[in-house]
């Protein structure tokens, strides 16, 4: 079974097709990873023999610019979970990204969610190393540390419904790959769990501060701190850094937090909005 994804701007280029009379048109159906030609018959986009769009269909997906609908079996689903919230996916011209009741969960202003993830891996990982990537959404952070030469990258996403969407998300598809270890629990819980200093670079990209605080707290930052091997790099999301909360800036309750817990050479990277830092 094959399944395809399609948006605004595919049925856009459908519709067009359809107008001008063409017989074929060019599309990404795996959210821009790649491109190829679909038939167009009976003013109908003919995915396969078992899934073909009508104009009406077509236009409907025009009017949802946030929705990214899935096509197979002949069926066709918005690619969402409103089981507890509203989680979905969201077209952009590069990976999608996740929205959880609304709020964005990337940064994708001026780049991609995959993009963003990558440079943030970055910050942290070096060839070789054990990576531990805590609130890993999608797993786009996790990927890109692989794609650096990780040695072993061991995941962890709290919500059920946030990998139930990657599971479905082409872009997420590394996950699988050897050396890619994927948990479901609470990062806050399990990396008690964890051995001390066994890991050399940890990603930390948790929700924001009012749905998760103790993600942002000195206890949780001693427990990063202790499973990091000496000289280990942790990069930390931490949202708008404009946020302000008794009386200072939401970033530097971070830092000082972070320096409580032992860390140093610790950096602001606006354009990230997050902190770099290191154990000595």
């Amino acid at each position: 079974m094959f399944s395809y994804y399609l948006h605004t701007k595919n049925a856009q280029q459908a519709l067009d097709a359809i107008n001008k009379g063409l017989s074929s048109v060019r599309l990404s159906t795996d959210l821009n990873i790649s491109e190829r030609d679909f038939s167009i018959n009976d003013q109908h986009l003919v995915l396969d023999a078992d899934n073909s769009l009508s104009i009406a269909e077509l236009k409907k997906m025009v009017k949802k610019t946030q929705r990214i609908f899935l096509c197979e079996d002949g069926d066709i689903e918005p690619l969402e979970d409103r089981s507890v919230g509203y989680y979905k996916l969201v077209p952009t011209d590069g990976a999608p990204l996740l929205e959880i009741s609304g709020v964005k969960m990337h940064i994708s202003k001026g780049t991609d969610p995959y993009k963003s993830a990558a440079e943030m891996s970055q910050r942290a990982v070096r060839t070789g190393d054990k990576v531990l990537d805590c609130c890993s959404g999608l797993g786009y952070a996790a990927i890109a540390a692989h794609r650096l030469g990780a040695s072993e990258v061991t995941t962890i996403e709290l919500s059920p419904q946030v990998m139930g969407l990657r599971a479905q998300n082409p872009w997420s598809e590394d996950l699988g790959k050897d050396g890619i270890i994927q948990r479901q629990g609470s990062s806050f819980e399990l990396i008690t769990t964890m051995s001390a200093t066994s890991f050399d670079s940890v990603i930390h990209d948790p929700p924001r501060f009012s749905l998760a605080g103790e993600l942002y707290s000195e206890e949780f930052y001693r427990e990063i701190y202790r499973v990091l091997r000496r000289d280990g790099r942790l990069f930390h999301y931490t949202g708008n850094p404009q946020m302000v909360k008794q009386g200072s800036s939401f970033v530097d309750g971070v830092i000082r937090r972070l320096k409580k817990a032992g860390f140093r050479n610790i950096e602001k990277v606006d354009h990230l909005m997050g902190v770099s830092a290191q154990k000595k």
